[in-house]
């Protein structure tokens, strides 16, 4: 079910200017506030007269590839340390470490917000932000299972028959951290997604004319009695987060025996 979830938003957002039926910039002011069922607007107007199920459709455009593209970016950057600390060990793990609590000493949202004020409000500054303060979770994950994996026999067989660190890391240890990793980032997925919508709902993520999720509830909070105008945006990230959740959940209990 999440996945299908997942898979119709999607779908939605590639193909949004085939769907739609409005441009998501149009304005009609002379069809402000239409609620829903009026006229030719299936889910109402906002106080500019903008068609709200267009502008939802074209925010999926820019809500869900900023969400994947934290996380993407973000584990990587957080595997290849983690990685690093746990295998070489030593002063570069304490290091590493160090930095890595550093950045998780702050909460999330607070730290992403002052780190996209401090580079500019946009959707540029707002992934960047993000990415800055996820990694440190994966390195976290990677590390550990680094150290409990690199004590295995096979990993002491690697090297007594001349293999070099780094092919141990890249083609033993490595490969061992690669359905932890999954699950987390599939998890993710829908945190990284809240976390923009909110940075967005703050002002500091695209630009106001936007059709952006965050973005959109931010403004229709001032019209709260037309509650189309903020509850359908709020529903699309709802919806796409619990499904997000949904998928990570299963696949956690497909890569853990224990929970099978």
């Amino acid at each position: 079910m999440g996945s299908l979830v997942v898979l119709v938003w999607i779908v939605a957002a590639i193909f949004a200017s085939q769907i739609a039926p409005f441009e998501p910039l149009a304005q009609n002011v002379s069809s402000r506030l239409q609620p829903p069922g009026s006229g030719v607007h299936l889910w109402g107007t906002d106080e500019l007269g903008r068609d709200i199920f267009s502008r939802v459709l074209y925010g999926g455009r820019i809500t869900i590839p900023a969400g994947v593209l934290v996380i993407v970016i973000g584990s990587i950057l957080g595997t290849v340390v983690g990685a690093i600390a746990g295998y070489v060990g030593g002063i570069w793990d304490e290091i590493l470490m160090r930095i890595t609590e550093l950045f998780m000493a702050f909460p999330t949202i607070i730290l992403a917000m002052a780190i996209t004020a401090a580079l500019g409000a946009d959707i540029r500054n707002a992934i960047i932000a993000l990415v800055i303060v996820w990694w440190p979770s994966y390195a976290r994950l990677v590390r550990g299972i680094v150290l409990k994996v690199k004590r295995n026999e096979y990993v002491e067989a690697a090297h007594c028959i001349g293999a070099s660190n780094v092919y141990i890391l890249t083609r033993t240890v490595l490969p061992n951290c690669i359905a932890p990793t999954i699950v987390l980032t599939t998890l993710d997925i829908g945190n990284a997604i809240l976390t923009f919508a909110g940075l967005s709902f703050l002002g500091l993520g695209p630009e106001p004319t936007s059709p952006e999720w965050g973005r959109m509830v931010a403004v229709g909070i001032d019209y709260f009695d037309q509650w189309w105008t903020w509850l359908f945006p709020g529903l699309a990230m709802a919806t796409l987060v619990i499904a997000s959740n949904f998928i990570g959940d299963s696949l956690h209990e497909i890569f853990d025996p224990r929970l099978r």
